[in-house]
């Protein structure tokens, strides 16, 4: 497998193409890029055809009651969005992230084979008198789980990995390269859309129509592919050392500042202390500049005579400006990252509620006689993304550049700040639809009508205003944490990006139980029943869009006293 060399190495564990421009011109940028996102393609192929319709899984197959399934969707969801950190560690401290997304794709090869089989193999699967009547023993319930948390391990070692690992195919010295930077984000989430449209469209129709096995066992190979694309362009990918853990830097930094918490921060700066060389002291960064807030951790880089011994320097009492700056970064992102975590719980009704809320409505096509799966309405969430990305990266950004001047149109906050927006009305549109349905069945009285005679494709703009939100927040906050992260934290702080999604499955979760515990005193069926006819799901929507317009204030004053990073040099 060729790696770069050891010689195109520099001191800060960077890979100097400015000594080697046939190196340079041999690897990286968009040719290298395919590979990445083909990988990225098929692994949320995978994923979304595995998970877009688990919650019909768990009350159809495993006769799950509606709150159960839709909670054991959102914490499994969750945790497919903190394993990431376990991942980000991984690359940043030791493996680097071309092998440590090696290593985690063979993981998740497994989990989704064992899904398959505990899907397949008589005694593994449950037992079904009909369709819609299973039922699953405890052991074959804890098959299915352990699959599925294989699953969420594997996934957790690529997610925060690749979309960093393909921004490094591009140089940062290299304006050109730096341009294509920013539009490689837009279509990597593009990438994963058509993966995500492939599993809305077909592999939900499979699940429901041919069988779970062929169902989950489609995803299997399509993940399997997913390997063998990346390894395929392993000759043309850039890739950057580890920079050791930093975890262990940021401890340092907060032990030392607090260890000399009596002692005055110098007026002057340039006297903290911070290694000689033109480059980082940490492999794989950039010295970063002083900046002047949270001074209090200045501290640990202010020099006495007890941080040397025997003429090193201990670094668990004195740290360089650089490293302090590394966590100041990671302080700063952390307000931006929890504003985060509302919309994720938004854009996870997707899987559970919208499901839910779609199964009590015709699913017929037309006169056609072909029903359409509730779970495959996602589909227009994702040709809303598909539809948008292009308009954004090649209409809105250069309009928006005219006005504002900015390289990218809109800067990466005024990016989210949109998206956060925007999805306030995709909870308004689900609560309006679901008002609407409730009177119909109170006008014809169809409260014990499995399915009401009201077409599905009423839920497409809910649907559609989601994938517009994605567009600007989402692909936002890929750029944003990728940029801002401290050059040998990229992982990390994907990763951290990530663990929004997570906590806002969480969150779900929580609310969905709070909820159901207070609706459900002296007897009542709650907002959320079983028969969703019967209940008040509209309440819950009203509930999630004023907690997203509390969030977009909060947001606003974030973005407002949020301070960039100040990088000295080049990333070469």
């Amino acid at each position: 497998m060729a790696m770069a060399e050891d010689d195109l190495y520099t001191k800060d564990g960077t890979v100097d193409y400015h000594n080697n421009p046939a190196k340079k011109n041999k690897t990286g940028t968009w040719k290298a890029c395919p590979f990445i996102l083909g990988n990225e393609c098929c692994e949320r192929l995978a994923y979304y055809g595995m998970s877009s319709n688990l919650v019909v899984y768990f009350k159809e197959q495993l006769n799950q009651h509606s709150t159960t399934a839709s909670n054991n969707v959102s914490n499994w969801s969750g945790t497919c969005y903190i394993t990431p950190l376990i991942g980000a560690f991984v690359a940043d401290a030791y493996l680097g992230r071309y092998w440590t997304i090696a290593l985690f794709s063979i993981i998740y090869v497994i989990g989704m084979t064992l899904l398959t089989l505990s899907a397949s193999i008589p005694g593994l699967k449950p037992t079904c008198q009909a369709k819609d009547s299973c039922h699953a023993t405890s052991t074959q319930a804890a098959v299915c789980f352990v699959a599925l948390y294989l699953i969420a391990l594997g996934t957790g070692g690529i997610k925060p990995c690749v979309s960093s690992y393909g921004a490094d195919q591009f140089d940062d010295t290299d304006e050109v390269e730096k341009k294509h930077k920013s539009s490689f984000f837009n279509w990597f989430y593009f990438s994963i859309n058509i993966g995500a449209l492939i599993a809305a469209s077909v592999l939900v129709w499979v699940q429901m129509n041919v069988g779970w096995q062929w169902g989950f066992g489609i995803p299997a190979v399509a993940m399997a592919i997913a390997v063998v694309f990346f390894f395929s362009g392993t000759r043309l990918y850039r890739n950057q050392k580890p920079g050791g853990s930093p975890l262990t830097r940021i401890c340092q930094v907060l032990i030392a500042s607090f260890r000399k918490y009596r002692i005055e921060v110098p007026a002057d700066k340039s006297l903290l202390y911070e290694c000689k060389d033109a480059e980082s002291a940490i492999k794989g960064s950039r010295k970063l500049e002083h900046t002047e807030d949270l001074g209090f951790f200045d501290k640990a880089a202010v020099e006495t005579q007890s941080d040397h011994m025997k003429g090193s320097v201990d670094p668990w009492r004195l740290c360089t400006v650089t490293q302090v700056e590394e966590l100041k970064a990671i302080i700063r992102l952390l307000p931006v990252w929890a504003t985060g975590i509302i919309f994720a719980t938004v854009y996870g009704q997707m899987s559970t509620l919208f499901v839910l809320q779609g199964l009590t409505m015709d699913a017929q096509v037309g006169k056609t006689g072909f029903e359409i799966p509730a779970a495959s309405l996602g589909i227009f969430d994702t040709l809303s993304v598909i539809f948008w990305v292009p308009i954004y990266d090649r209409i809105i950004v250069p309009v928006a550049r005219k006005f504002t001047g900015h390289k990218n149109g809109l800067t990466q906050l005024q990016r989210m700040g949109t998206g956060l927006f925007i999805s306030i009305f995709s909870m308004l549109s689900a609560g309006i639809l679901e008002l609407i349905r409730l009177r119909y069945v109170r006008r014809h009285n169809y409260y014990d009508l499995k399915v009401i005679p009201m077409s599905i494709f009423w839920q497409v703009p809910q649907y559609f205003i989601i994938g517009c939100a994605e567009v600007f927040m989402f692909i936002g906050q890929l750029e944003f944490f990728y940029e801002q992260a401290p050059d040998a934290m990229r992982s990390l702080c994907s990763a951290l990006q990530l663990t929004t999604v997570a906590l806002g499955s969480y969150l779900s979760t929580l609310l969905v139980t709070i909820v159901t515990r207070i609706s459900t005193r002296n007897g009542k069926l709650g907002w959320i029943p079983d028969n969703l006819n019967y209940g008040h799901l509209h309440y819950f929507y009203w509930l999630l869009a004023v907690l997203s317009v509390l969030n977009l204030g909060v947001f606003l004053l974030v973005a407002k006293w949020y301070t960039y990073k100040k990088p000295l040099g080049t990333l070469r």
